[in-house]
């Protein structure tokens, strides 16, 4: 009879502790999270396991583990890849229809292979899926390297991921809506001469853009990051912005889809910004450094 009780009691209860279990797990996440950032270093990290793995068979099976944590984390960013790439194949063809609205929409171009349209709709869904996997990817790295970063540094790292994501999707928005609209004219229309636009090389040609100006927008965090350790001075960066603003019209010129000074401008412009905010940057990186080391 006890049995019975027993039994039909933990039926009874078993909706409230479902529910009780689900109010804590953010609590006791939370709990978890902040004494995983607030923990130290371990005694064996990944740079030291590799230096010494040579000379030490412990140190090997150390480096060993280090690997499997490696194999795992890559793993998981392989399925997070996988995951995005698929759900991208839904809005595929809308973004691609998206995409096109600069030279007029998805009618404007004209395709004369069999499989253009399938290789220009591979082309998209994979840059799409890289780039809502990216923070998740982003995240895995963090995770692998943290174990051997300081309090500080894993939650600075973990503040850098969303605000690289912000950044690069920054130079994406950039790119589409500033520098295509002002590029694509001059280009289709260069000495009267009319371009016929094939899906193929001109998304290849956007992607291209899109991409390399969302790195180029990365630059003030990983000045901020070089400054924190110690390989980057901000008066370094102060007393060479000549020869930075020359690099930069270089690369701009490199980027720039056009030869015309106008739309080479409008690359080299906000470089230029990102670089003297970056110097801002390196300054409180620095800072924080030396007063961290004193």
């Amino acid at each position: 009879m006890r049995k019975f009780l027993s039994s039909l009691w933990q039926k009874i209860t078993a909706p409230f502790r479902f529910l009780g279990r689900v109010i804590r797990a953010p609590f006791i996440g939370w709990k978890k999270l902040q004494a995983f950032l607030n923990e130290e270093p371990e005694e064996h990290s990944l740079i030291d396991t590799t230096a010494s793995a040579i000379q030490s068979p412990e140190a090997r099976a150390s480096l060993l583990d280090h690997i499997e944590a490696l194999r795992k984390h890559l793993f998981r960013a392989l399925l997070a890849l996988m995951l995005t790439v698929a759900l991208s194949f839904l809005f595929t063809e809308g973004l691609i229809d998206y995409l096109a609205r600069p030279v007029g929409g998805i009618n404007e171009l004209r395709s004369i292979d069999p499989t253009e349209s399938i290789s220009v709709f591979m082309r998209v869904a994979l840059m799409s899926g890289m780039i809502f996997a990216s923070p998740y990817i982003a995240f895995e790295v963090w995770l692998f390297l943290a174990p051997g970063l300081k309090p500080r540094a894993k939650k600075n790292g973990l503040i850098g991921i969303p605000l690289a994501t912000l950044l690069f999707v920054a130079g994406i928005a950039f790119s589409y809506f500033v520098l295509l609209p002002a590029a694509l004219p001059y280009l289709l229309n260069f000495m009267g001469i009319q371009s016929e636009l094939r899906p193929a090389s001109y998304f290849r040609f956007v992607l291209n853009i899109m991409f390399w100006i969302g790195i180029a927008f990365e630059f003030p965090l990983i000045i901020y990051v070089f400054s924190a350790i110690g390989l980057v001075k901000p008066h370094v960066l102060k007393e060479q912005w000549r020869l930075a603003v020359i690099i930069i019209a270089i690369l701009a010129a490199a980027i720039t889809p056009t030869v015309d000074p106008v739309n080479m401008a409008l690359v080299m412009l906000p470089m230029t910004l990102l670089y003297f905010i970056s110097i801002g940057l390196s300054y409180l990186a620095y800072k924080e450094k030396e007063e961290k080391e004193t």
